[in-house]
């Protein structure tokens, strides 16, 4: 599949109709989310991670890509591939490493997973058009905006755009002038999508309507469904590692059935 048919599927949707991209972990799972009609599928590095044995953010590159390439391979449908913040790659090297997983797309993030900080927004988006430029049309940049994560911005520490929020909660308004001076500079460099990770439903539309391009909503456990964030403004709702924990919880009500039974 081509991130050409993968790109289309994010555009000219319904309000109510997102593009739902389950996460699977494992070749199995992706051809069970594939058999049950999903369009393309989303690799979680948290579930992925998981699966492998290792905590999220630890994961080696390598083992990462193989993981993806397994399903790839196991499926029909576009698979696009969380991958961190890149691993450090240099832009042509990431890029020839995800076509040769198969993916067609892929989430890049704009912190730094151990240490929290935020990375500098241009930065960032000269790092996002390298890879545009080493993939040219055959990669479907989702980029991360991670400024509602906790700790990053107007929460108790630097907001990334020059200032300081220091009274330990957290100023919303301060995140959204925020995740929309990174969505812009990140548009411009090339990006396909971006996903304020953690946004509020109500400020999705207007992150979309000021971004100009498709937004990626978070759905997480007790949070609003898919279809609620479609019409909240998201064009594309992923999981993280939200299905594989969920996955993991039946696996342990079995497994303390077995125990007692």
């Amino acid at each position: 599949m081509t991130a050409a048919a993968l790109r289309a599927l994010h555009h000219g949707r319904a309000a109510d109709d997102p593009l739902v991209l389950p996460g699977p972990w494992d070749a199995e799972s992706a051809r069970i989310f594939a058999a049950a009609g999903f369009p393309a599928l989303a690799t979680p590095s948290a579930g992925v991670s998981a699966a492998l044995g290792y905590a999220d953010g630890s994961t080696p590159p390598d083992e990462m890509f193989a993981a993806v390439a397994r399903i790839v391979r196991a499926v029909e449908v576009p698979v696009t591939a969380d991958l961190e913040a890149g691993y450090g790659l240099p832009a042509k090297e990431l890029v020839e490493r995800i076509a040769a997983a198969g993916a067609v797309g892929c989430n890049i993030e704009d912190s730094d997973h151990h240490s929290g900080a935020l990375t500098d927004a241009g930065r960032q988006a000269d790092r996002l058009a390298e890879i545009r430029a080493a993939a040219g049309d055959e990669l479907v940049i989702n980029a991360r905006i991670d400024v509602f994560l906790p700790g990053r911005c107007g929460s108790g520490g630097t907001n990334g755009a020059g200032g300081t929020e220091d009274s330990g909660g957290t100023d919303l308004a301060v995140q959204v002038e925020e995740a929309v001076r990174r969505g812009l500079r990140y548009a411009a460099a090339g990006a396909d999508c971006v996903y304020p990770i953690l946004a509020p439903p109500e400020v999705l539309r207007e992150l979309a309507d000021r971004i100009g391009l498709p937004v990626n909503a978070l759905a997480v456990p007790g949070g609003p469904p898919p279809r609620e964030l479609g019409a909240a403004g998201a064009s594309r709702v992923t999981f993280g590692g939200g299905l594989h924990g969920r996955a993991m919880g039946a696996v342990r009500a079995m497994a303390e059935e077995l125990r007692t039974g």
